[in-house]
């Protein structure tokens, strides 16, 4: 395993270029990341520019959005969408689960494009509509993008040769489905494991350690990001980001509010910026009983932060932000404070790694600050914005939650 940062010089492939596949925009953010950094973005053609045959295969990439159904995903994607298209590069949009026949389409369409292409870049390897593609492809070369702190697990199941099942599933009983998928999924891994000739790469801001061997780790130190936008307008407050953790099933709502409300107040944050995934009734209730403002942005938390205005202090709990957000705004004075998941939030079904894994994707967060107990008052009064000094230092904000 290798570990390279900085711009990279552009790979080389052949003539039918590089697919790239995306299910939502902080993956359409990553690949834009990716072909910043291997030098394609400066070369591609604008949008109304037919494609140049004597471009180089390298530059020519094509991006297949796998869309969702959801509403608020659907709508992210779009602005990521045009953006790409700004940035000079053909987005094919598929209507992927618009109804029963949908996949059997969109897989259809794409198989030709799918057999020549020499790269695939995806953003999701646990996705089963993205290992049915890859059961497909004979490309050599293999790369995958962050979907967020998920990455971190793959490559750790990928390392031990376990079968790809996202973090908060684990310890449950595999369902029906889950064995009639099994074959496939087996078959995507395999395409995800280096061999002699194919060549895997993980483009990530995840702090990855160590990999399988013979698959290269790249940085994501989000360049294009900071090159495209900002500096960002830095109020005097600060700003909360919302988690899915409720919508997954792996923290209690109740716990959660209770937990948002008590941020809310000990650091006067103003602002909430809902996750995708939260649901409207969850986002309504947690407005009514925090009286924060509930923003439901239409980019990725990364592009929003770094165009501004934003908060001096981002609140979070355990999150891919933690570890991109730092990245996002480099230079600027935005601080990045992060609170640990008390145990006693965990809903009886979560999953029993779920405290390890969350406690590991703050633990493991780099230029962050962790929060200080709001009950410690001589420790406030030193530190009135409520961060503690030092990174890594514990959190017990949680212990203060109503039982």
């Amino acid at each position: 395993m290798s570990v390279r940062t900085g711009r990279r010089a552009a790979p080389t492939t052949t003539a039918d270029g590089t697919l790239a596949f995306v299910e939502s925009p902080v993956q359409l953010l990553n690949v834009l990341e990716w072909a910043y950094a291997a030098g394609m973005a400066t070369a591609a053609r604008t949008p109304d520019e037919e494609p140049d045959p004597e471009a180089r295969p390298e530059d020519r990439l094509t991006l297949v959005v796998l869309s969702p159904t959801d509403p608020m995903t659907r709508g992210q994607l779009r602005r990521m969408a045009e953006l790409a298209r700004g940035e000079g590069f053909q987005v094919r949009w598929e209507e992927a689960r618009g109804g029963t026949t949908a996949p059997f389409h969109t897989i259809g369409g794409l198989a030709g494009p799918l057999r020549r292409a020499r790269r695939i870049v995806i953003g999701d390897p646990f996705s089963r509509y993205v290992q049915l593609l890859l059961t497909i492809t004979r490309a050599r070369d293999l790369v995958v993008v962050d979907d967020g702190t998920a990455t971190m697990e793959f490559i750790s199941q990928l390392a031990r040769g376990e079968r790809l099942v996202r973090w908060h599933r684990r310890g449950g009983r595999p369902g029906a489905r889950d064995v009639v998928f099994m074959p496939v999924s087996s078959k995507a891994r395999r395409r995800l494991t280096p061999d002699g000739d194919r060549r895997v790469e993980v483009f990530s801001s995840m702090p990855i350690e160590t990999a399988p061997d013979g698959v290269t780790v790249t940085v994501n130190s989000f360049a294009w990001t900071r090159a495209r936008f900002g500096p960002p307008r830095i109020t005097k407050g600060a700003d909360l980001v919302g988690t899915s953790l409720v919508e997954t099933g792996v923290v209690d709502l109740d716990r959660y509010i209770e937990a948002v409300a008590a941020l809310a107040r000990t650091h006067g944050a103003t602002r909430y910026f809902a996750h995708r995934r939260e649901s409207a009734e969850k986002l309504h209730r947690l407005a009514v009983d925090t009286g924060l403002q509930v923003v439901r942005p239409d980019l990725p938390l990364e592009l929003i932060a770094r165009r501004g205005p934003i908060g001096r202090t981002i609140l979070s709990f355990p999150s891919t932000v933690v570890h991109t957000l730092p990245l996002a705004l480099a230079g600027t004075e935005v601080k990045v404070a992060v609170m640990d998941i008390d145990p006693s939030w965990l809903t009886d079904t979560a999953s029993p790694r779920a405290q390890g894994f969350l406690s590991g994707v703050t633990g493991t967060a780099r230029d962050v600050h962790r929060l200080a107990s709001e009950a410690d008052d001589s420790a406030a009064a030193e530190d009135p914005e409520g961060l503690a000094a030092a990174a890594g230092s514990p959190s017990t904000l949680g212990q203060t939650a109503p039982a």
